[in-house]
């Protein structure tokens, strides 16, 4: 994004009138579509206008609380840091940085869940940008059976942008993670080429699914979603399909 007066998550959306509403307010609605009240930000020291600008969460009838992040590893981690406050809960996980259609999708993704016994699901829709994304591969019986992450497969079709889960994969995750530090210090993925990454969720959920838990999906085949935290993509809002410049919540 270069360089900013605030947060990302805080920037109000350009060419707005009135009351402007700011990047992560979206999510913010997603959540409140579903009935979903209770939200941590977890931020990382000095992001503190993001607690400035939404408070307790009263002005936007929601419970707002806020974590630090701890070890700088990566997305998993970061979740992570909310474990002692989630883990006898449902989790739905939103990035705030991150527009999607419809936007009732946690509302049916919920609906969908509550009528299953996963541990894990996930809301998916086309996607054709496989070199930059957490692809779904599915088996013969429409079952998800892998998550390919980032990788030239031009052949996968969906690829996950919100999840819903139960403690159970909470207390996965937190386990998983305290493993992968003991091998990983550094928090670091080797890739076959030599290089290293970051741990991403994708990675904890594909192998939770080799574990034997039960990862579901909903695919939401006329939906969308863009990350907004590009440069590229912010000065080009308006030629986004399907965007609409977002009211104050």
């Amino acid at each position: 994004m270069g360089k900013l007066p605030c947060s990302k998550e805080v920037l109000p959306f350009p060419g707005k009138t009135g009351r402007p509403s700011v990047m992560s307010e979206n999510l913010i609605r997603y959540y409140k579509l579903a009935g979903i009240q209770n939200l941590y930000f977890i931020i990382r020291n000095g992001k503190w206008d993001i607690p400035g600008y939404f408070m307790d969460g009263a002005e936007f009838n929601m419970n707002i609380a806020y974590l630090l992040v701890n070890l700088p590893f990566g997305t998993p981690f970061t979740i992570n840091q909310a474990y002692p406050f989630i883990k006898n809960n449902l989790v739905a996980l939103g990035f705030p940085d991150v527009i999607f259609k419809p936007e009732n999708a946690f509302l049916q993704l919920k609906n969908q869940f509550l009528r299953t016994d996963s541990d894990i699901i996930l809301g998916i829709v086309p996607n054709s940008n496989y070199l930059t994304s957490d692809m779904i591969e599915f088996n013969e019986q429409g079952k998800i059976n892998n998550i390919i992450i980032k990788q030239n497969r031009p052949d996968l079709r969906f690829g996950w942008f919100i999840a819903i889960w139960r403690p159970s994969f909470s207390l996965y995750m937190k386990k998983y993670l305290a493993d992968w530090l003991l091998k990983n210090p550094d928090g670091k993925v080797k890739l076959p080429d030599g290089t290293f990454r970051e741990i991403y969720l994708g990675d904890i959920i594909r192998d939770s699914l080799k574990d034997g838990m039960q990862v579901d999906h909903l695919l939401f085949n006329e939906g969308f979603y863009k990350d907004l935290g590009t440069r590229d993509v912010w000065q080009n809002l308006n030629s986004l399909e399907g965007f609409q410049h977002p009211d104050r919540i």
